[in-house]
């Protein structure tokens, strides 16, 4: 569909109108040089007296008339409305926190060859495929040991994600396990964000031994910024010291931000997991509306200078023309 940008543009359509019905006529004096034999004079050249009017006749008037209606069409800017284009932007920021502790290194895992495997290979394997379906999210990566770090920030860049975490390697972050502090840090980094859901997946095969807060702290502090952490257990609960995963832990962290919690015990479980979570958290996409438009003032402008050029074309030859006519009646008297 066309418009009208500027509508009120079309007020200025009467206005030649209005110069006319009320404004005076424009004379202008010029020096001139009477004679008495002047009809003697024209008679005797062949010529014949014209009245020195400058109007063009009524064909220049309906001329000016539709140059100035093309004018003001284009002073009002036709605009060509295309068809709607539709955007989908993420209302889901995910932070994937993932424990690469010395426990990770354990071989109880099995691997899609099925060869065993450690626990983060096996780990990263179903991430990065959760990844590559959560298209429409935003997700950022944290990894946690001794401390917490962010291995990569919230983005819909998931290509540039899957090979920050594939650099990811156990003890990078140190041999303990900060399960608090991947908390803390996830509100932080999620604290200027402004979409509607906030999800942090919280995978830990090991017990807190050195946050700086307590994971139930942290908890209750994600759940006042809205955010919902669904956590995931795959240690041994039945193991001694450092090794042994806190299964109590995770599940009061769970229950106090709305989420849930999850028992990987090998690949296939943790595959399951990803998948349950795929859908109580579904994609939701809000959609943008915006309609591009294109510039039509061209077209009555360009006519406008077309019929000013063809007039003053056939003006200067019909002149030219004329003259050359008049020439040899002249001499023929």
């Amino acid at each position: 569909m066309w418009q009208f940008d500027y509508l009120w543009a079309l007020l200025l359509l009467p206005l030649p109108w209005l110069a006319y019905r009320y404004l005076g006529t424009y004379r202008e004096a010029h020096s001139a040089l009477r004679v008495p034999f002047f009809s003697a004079m024209t008679r005797a050249a062949g010529l014949t007296p014209q009245n020195g009017s400058a109007s063009g006749g009524r064909w220049q008037l309906l001329l000016n008339l539709l140059v100035w209606v093309l004018l003001v069409l284009a002073c009002a800017r036709p605009v060509f409305v295309e068809k709607a284009i539709e955007k989908e932007q993420p209302i889901r920021d995910m932070m994937l926190a993932i424990d690469i502790s010395q426990s990770m290194e354990t071989t109880d895992y099995t691997g899609a060859d099925g060869q065993r495997t450690d626990r983060l290979s096996a780990v990263k394997s179903v991430v990065r495929d959760f990844i590559v379906q959560r298209k429409d999210d935003r997700i950022g990566l944290i990894v946690f040991g001794t401390g917490a770090y962010p291995q990569a920030p919230l983005t819909l860049d998931h290509a540039s994600l899957g090979v920050l975490l594939d650099e990811v390697g156990i003890g990078m972050a140190g041999p303990n396990t900060a399960l608090g502090d991947a908390i803390g840090l996830t509100i932080k980094l999620l604290a200027k964000a402004e979409e509607q859901e906030k999800v942090l997946i919280l995978l830990t095969d090991g017990n807190d031994t050195g946050s700086a807060i307590t994971p139930d702290h942290a908890a209750r502090l994600a759940k006042e910024q809205g955010i919902v952490v669904h956590t995931i257990g795959i240690g041994d609960p039945l193991a001694s010291g450092e090794a042994k995963v806190d299964l109590q832990a995770l599940q009061n962290i769970a229950r106090t931000t709305g989420g849930r919690f999850f028992r990987a015990d090998d690949r296939n479980a943790l595959k399951a997991v990803y998948a349950t979570l795929d859908q109580i958290t579904p994609h939701k996409v809000k959609t943008l509306s915006h309609q591009p438009k294109r510039d039509l003032f061209w077209l009555p402008l360009g006519a406008a200078l077309l019929l000013l050029l063809v007039s003053h074309g056939l003006a200067a030859l019909s002149g030219r023309f004329g003259r050359g006519a008049a020439g040899p009646l002249a001499k023929g008297g």
